[in-house]
This record gives C-alpha cells, structure tokens and sequence, in this order.
C-alpha cells in the first residue's frame, strides 16, 4: 500500500490532520503565434502520472511517471523534444515506487538524482516502505542510497515528495513531508535534510518545532537557492495562521519563517502556498493553492504572489475561476515574462498562463480543448527548454483508454521564444566545473561569464563544458555560435 494517490480531488488526510495535496501546474487558450502538440500519450505500460521533465545534458528531457509500468508502481523515462519516448526502469518496491512527479536532479558526474514517496528498506514503519533517495545512470542503472524512516520514529523524515536541489558544495537539499521529531503521534510534520552524493544524510530542521506549529508543517514542495546562498521553501500548514508558511533556511540549518498565509482577512493574501522560484529581479515568486479575493471556487481560486527576500509579501495577482484556479509556481522564461499552469479551471481541467512583471495576466491555453481530452488534462509541470519551447505533462487525458480519464501526455507549447543557454549548476567558484546545455552549439567560438572569457569544449551539439574563469563576477553567462550569441537563462553565481 503506498502512502497516498495522485487523484483528481486534491485532498488527503496526513494522519489526524487535513492536508491539502497540492497537485502541480496546470495550463490555458491559443492565439496567435502558438502551437500547441502533444508529442506522447502514456498507455500505463509505459507509466502513468507523469511528473515534471528535466533538460539533461545529452538534449533529452527526462522524468519519472508516479504509477504505471510492469508493477504499477511508477516509472523512469526519457523522451526526446519531438515525442520518442524511452522507458529507462520500472519500478517494484525494492528499488523505491511511486515516485511522485517532482523532477529530478542531473549532477555535473552526469547521473540524476531524486527521491521517491514510498519504498526503501522500512517497510514496517510506512507499510510500503517510507521513501528513498537514488541515484540514476543516463543508461537507467538505479541505486537506492539512503531509506527514509532509518532512524527510531522517522526523525529523519518520511515521505519525501520533494524537488532537490545541489547546493555549490555538491551536497543535496531537500524536504519530507513527513517524519522528523515533531507530530510523531501522527506521522510526523515534516524534516529539512541535507545529503551527501553517496547517502549520508543530515537532518537539519524539524517543522512544528515551535508551541502550535507556527513554524510550518509539512513541506509539500522543495526548496531553491537564492542567490544570498539561503534556501526557501514552504509548508502547507502551520504558521501564525494555521494556513502555511514561507521559510529560510541556511545551509548550516538555522530557521526563519518569513510568513504566515491567511493574514489578511478572508485569507485574501492565500494559503497552502506551493513550489518558489527566484526571479531576475532578485524577488521571490509562488502561488497558492486556495485563497484569494473571488467567491467563484470554494475557499479562493488561489493566488501568485511575490515576495522580498525579507519576507515582504505582495499579491501578484488573484484567479478567479475563468482564467483557472489551483495556481501552481510559475517560471520565468527568457522573455522576462512568467508562465505556468493550473491545475483547474478554464474547461475545468487547467490551464497554462502567461503573466507580465506588472500583473498583466493572459490565458494561452485551455487544457482538454479536444475531443476525450487527447491533449490532456490536469497538467502537472512546465519547463523551458533551451530550443525556446516550452514542455510539460499532464496527469490524465492522451489517446489510452488503460486508464480512467487517460494515462497522462507529454506536450510541447511554443510562443516563438529564442533559444538559449542553461547552465548546470548555476553557482560555483573560480575554476569549477560547470556544463552549459543548449541547441546547435556545434561550432561555438566563445564562452564568457559575465564578460569574462572562459576556455572551453564543445562536448556534442547539446553540451559545452568549461570552468568558471579568473576574474569572473556573477551574471550571465553567453555563448557565440554561428547562428548568434546565446544567453543564459538565469544568474550564474560566483562564489567566494
């Protein structure tokens, strides 16, 4: 039995108290200059439930499905940006399963690294197993490095459904939505944990530490690193309010909630936030999932916020059920504006938007636009590919009928943006080692960090690896190619 199900009602129970499942991202209308096109539908032998996909090095976009495969217990799978699909593991409980839908990392050794909900060696505690931590070969290899719920009453955590991220000194960060040594009595509220490349786990904060949780309790979502080198993230409850919370984290482990959700009278500042992201301004940006101003969705449509690094929070903007409810974090694409997804509304099964730095939303595609939903529904992740296009999945929907609703897509969705340049990682030192992933970089004649000349290799036509040069300051990083000069997608950071 696994500890819970990807399902279209976006509840579920952690023990004795209600937490809300934030279901991710979700999409919206075409006009003009876009194209829509859903390039796979998922049959269930294949997965079902696709997660978010990860550009990796060799210009394949890989993720991991929560269900489906030979034990239907979830799947690993790489397809490439025009629709081939390639089935790297099926999972079966000893090597993890159900692994959620967050994507996973790919570390500069080239092998990805994630977590799953459920599995590992402590099957007693979480009856299924607890969760793990993996590691993943590009030939689909997968090794089992840490089983959550090692320790006596899981205060290591339990449950990890979270986004990693691999900080400048190579270590893992992440989140359990369970465990730790608070709430034990009911599973646990939740841990911050760093962890090694080879499994050495770290438990750096316990959530609802504090008298009433005002802390935080269970961190649904992973954490980012802002560009101060302090993580942050949220919890779907606790706080001040009981609705959710902002926090910081430094990489040493001392906590600060910046923010308590429903502040505001009628909650019209959100609750239950969802997954951040650092924008070029330096600000930080997310959603929540309830909330907000309209009477159109019980408990609020949900809103965007932005926040400082400080904790000053603003309302970006307020959904209202015709341009989609269950907001999921946008993105910033290359254009400085933001997109991204919900998870309801429009045709009611989501949406994907685009928003201006000013507030100014539009809605660019109603999800199940087709006949039985082949273009999919319920979407569940958007990323930017370094060709300009944007790619995504959707949890149900496609052309099979092996699942209820559909098995789930994968779709491309273009609104003619450039291509780019991204950098893995984003941080690092003076000669440290870093890969810069992109489209036809064959014949590549510069590479510079911030205006700062680096020696480099054209490794293929996806891959460019280089160092960081002496004298080079934070900014981005540009790559000339016959075809022009290409542009980083975010802030490369130099460390001390």
């Amino acid at each position: 039995m696994r500890p819970f199900r990807l399902t279209r009602l976006a509840t579920f129970h952690c023990s004795t108290i209600a937490c809300v499942l934030l279901l991710l991202f979700a999409a919206a209308i075409p006009s003009h200059a876009q194209t829509f096109a859903t390039i796979h539908s998922f049959d269930n032998t294949d997965g079902s439930l696709p997660g978010v996909l990860l550009q990796a090095t060799d210009g394949k976009l890989y993720a991991t499905a929560d269900e489906g495969g030979s034990d239907d217990m979830g799947t690993i799978f790489k397809i490439t940006t025009t629709g081939t699909l390639t089935t790297l593991l099926s999972l079966d409980g000893t090597d993890g399963s159900y692994p959620y839908g967050t994507p996973m990392v790919q570390a500069p050794n080239g092998d990805f690294y994630g977590t799953m909900q459920a599995g590992g060696a402590n099957e007693v505690a979480c009856s299924g197993g607890c969760g793990t931590f993996f590691r993943l070969t590009s030939g689909g290899t997968l090794a089992t490095l840490y089983s959550f719920c090692s320790q006596t009453n899981c205060t290591d955590g339990s449950t990890p459904l979270t986004t990693l991220i691999q900080a400048a000194n190579g270590d893992f960060y992440g989140t359990t939505s369970g465990g730790g040594a608070n709430c034990v009595v009911d599973g646990g509220c939740g841990t911050v944990f760093k962890i090694t490349p080879s499994g050495t786990l770290t438990t750096l904060y316990s959530f609802c530490s504090q008298t009433n949780c005002t802390d935080g309790a269970y961190p649904f979502y992973g954490m980012i690193q802002a560009t101060n080198g302090d993580f942050y993230g949220t919890t779907i409850e606790g706080g001040a309010n009981g609705d959710g919370t902002v926090f910081k984290i430094t990489p040493a482990g001392t906590f600060t909630t910046l923010y308590s959700f429903c502040a505001q009278s009628g909650c019209t500042d959100g609750n239950s936030p969802k997954q951040l992201m650092q924008a070029s301004n330096g600000d930080i940006y997310g959603a929540t999932h309830f909330g907000g101003t309209s009477a159109s969705c019980t408990n609020g449509c949900g809103t965007l916020f932005k926040m400082t690094l400080s904790g000053a929070l603003t309302t970006f903007y307020d959904f209202d059920g015709t341009d989609g409810s269950n907001p999921g974090g946008p993105i910033q694409a290359t254009d400085g504006n933001f997109y991204g997804l919900t998870h309801d509304g429009g045709n009611e099964e989501g949406t994907i938007y685009k928003i201006t730095p000013g507030g100014t939303l539009t809605t660019l595609y109603n999800f199940c636009a087709q006949t039985n939903c082949t273009d999919g529904s319920t979407p569940a992740g958007l990323m930017q590919d370094t060709n300009g296009k944007f790619y995504g999945s959707t949890l149900y929907g496609g052309t099979s009928t092996a699942c209820t609703g559909g098995c789930g897509t994968i779709y491309s969705f273009s609104v003619g943006l450039k291509p780019f340049v991204e950098t893995q990682t984003t941080s690092g030192a003076v000669g440290a080692a870093v890969k810069i992933l992109g489209s036809n970089l064959t014949g590549a004649t510069s590479v510079t960090f911030n205006g700062t000349s680096a020696v480099f290799t054209v490794a293929s036509s996806s891959l460019i690896t280089t160092t960081v040069p002496a004298g080079a300051t934070t900014g981005k990083v540009q790559v000339t190619t016959p075809s022009g000069t290409l542009t980083s997608n975010v802030t490369f950071r130099v460390t001390p």
